[in-house]
C-alpha cells in the first residue's frame, strides 16, 4: 500500500529547484530509494548530495533502512531534504588523509641532508620514530581498504581539507620536522634513552595490535555492505565505549616515548580530544538506539576514568 509523504526543502536560503511537492512510498521503500527518486525528479542532481530528514530534523543517516519503520516520518507525513552540496567517498578520504604523513616522513627522510644542511646518519630512536608513524599510517590505508565497513557512502567534499590538515600538518609536518634534525632529542643516545625507547615500542606495538582487534571486532558487526547498527562486546569493550580510541592512544604515547617530542605531544593531545567528541557520540547513539539492551557505560576512552 503506498503512501504520500510531503516534500519540504529544508534550506530556505538554497531551496532545490524542481524538487517535487510529495513522494509515494511502499513498506519495501528505502531512504536510498527516495534519495534516487527525488535526485532524478529534481533534474538528475546526484543522489548522494541529498540528505533526507524527518521532521525533527534528524537525518536518516542508513540509506539501507525502510523509510515507513520511521515513526516520525509515518506520523508527520512529512520529509525535509537539503542539498548536502559536492560529495566525495569516505574511502576516498581516509586514503588521502592517511597517505599524507606517509610521504611527508619518507620525503624528511630522503631530503633530510638538504633539509637540516647534515650528512650525520639517522640515530636508532630516529630510525624507530620514522617506522613507527610510517607503518602507523600504513596499518591505516589497510584497514580502511580491507577492515572498516562505512555506513555512510559519502561526505563533503570540503571535509578532505579539514580532516587532510589535522594529519598532513599535525603528524606529518609538525612532528616529521622536529624528530629528524641533527640536534632534535632522538638523535641523542644514552642508557635512559634506550630503555625510554625499548619501552615506547613495547607499547605502541601492544597499542596497534589492540587496536587492529578491536576493529575487526566493529568490522564484524556489519554484514559486507550492510549498515545494520549492533552492541560491540569483546576485548576491551565491556570496559569502555571505544577501546579503539584508548589502544590508539597507548600507540601514540609509545611513539611520544620513542620521538620525545613536544611535536608528538601536540598531535596526540589534539588526537585525544578529537577521538574523545567521537567517543561520547558513540555512546550517546548506543543509548539512544539500544535502550534496553544496551549497558550504560561513563567511561568512554580511558578505563576507570570518567571525563
Amino acid at each position: 500500500m503506498a503512501t504520500t509523504l510531503k516534500v519540504i526543502n529544508r534550506s530556505g536560503r538554497k531551496p532545490i529547484k524542481s524538487l517535487p511537492t510529495t513522494i509515494n512510498i511502499t513498506e519495501r521503500t528505502s531512504v536510498q530509494d527516495v534519495k534516487v527518486a527525488l535526485a532524478k525528479q529534481a533534474g538528475g542532481l546526484d543522489p548522494n548530495r541529498l540528505g533526507i530528514f524527518d521532521s525533527k530534523k534528524k537525518l536518516l543517516k542508513d540509506h539501507k533502512a525502510l523509510v515507513s519503520r520511521n515513526k516520525e516520518v509515518v506520523n508527520t507525513k512529512e520529509i525535509l531534504v537539503k542539498d548536502l552540496g559536492p560529495q566525495i567517498s569516505w574511502l576516498t578520504v581516509f586514503v588521502i588523509e592517511y597517505a599524507g604523513p606517509i610521504v611527508i616522513h619518507l620525503a624528511f627522510l630522503f631530503l633530510r641532508n638538504y633539509i637540516y644542511k647534515t650528512s650525520a646518519p639517522l640515530s636508532t630512536s630516529q630510525k624507530l620514530s620514522a617506522a613507527m608513524i610510517i607503518l602507523h599510517f600504513v596499518k591505516r590505508e589497510y584497514e580502511t581498504l580491507f577492515v572498516h565497513k562505512f555506513s555512510l557512502n559519502t561526505m563533503p567534499v570540503r571535509n578532505i581539507f579539514k580532516n587532510s590538515a589535522h594529519y598532513w600538518v599535525l603528524s606529518g609536518l609538525n612532528i616529521a620536522y622536529w624528530i629528524y634534525g641533527p640536534n632534535a632529542p632522538t638523535a641523542k643516545s644514552s642508557p635512559t634513552i634506550n630503555y625510554l625507547d625499548v619501552a615506547g615500542v613495547a607499547l605502541y606495538l601492544f597499542g596497534e595490535l589492540s587496536n587492529w582487534k578491536t576493529h575487526i571486532t566493529l568490522s564484524n558487526l556489519r554484514s559486507p555492505g550492510g549498515t545494520e547498527r549492533g552492541i560491540p562486546k569483546g576485548y576491551g569493550f565491556n570496559l569502555v565505549t571505544c577501546p579503539n580510541y584508548f589502544f590508539e592512544t597507548l600507540a601514540w604515547v609509545g611513539v611520544l616515548l620513542v620521538t620525545k617530542s613536544i611535536g608528538t605531544g601536540v598531535f596526540l593531545v589534539f588526537a585525544f580530544g578529537q577521538m574523545y567528541q567521537w567517543a561520547w557520540k558513540k555512546e550517546k547513539a548506543l543509548r539512544a538506539e539500544f535502550p534496553d539492551k544496551y549497558k550504560k557505560k561513563r567511561t568512554v576512552i580511558l578505563p576507570f576514568v570518567a571525563i
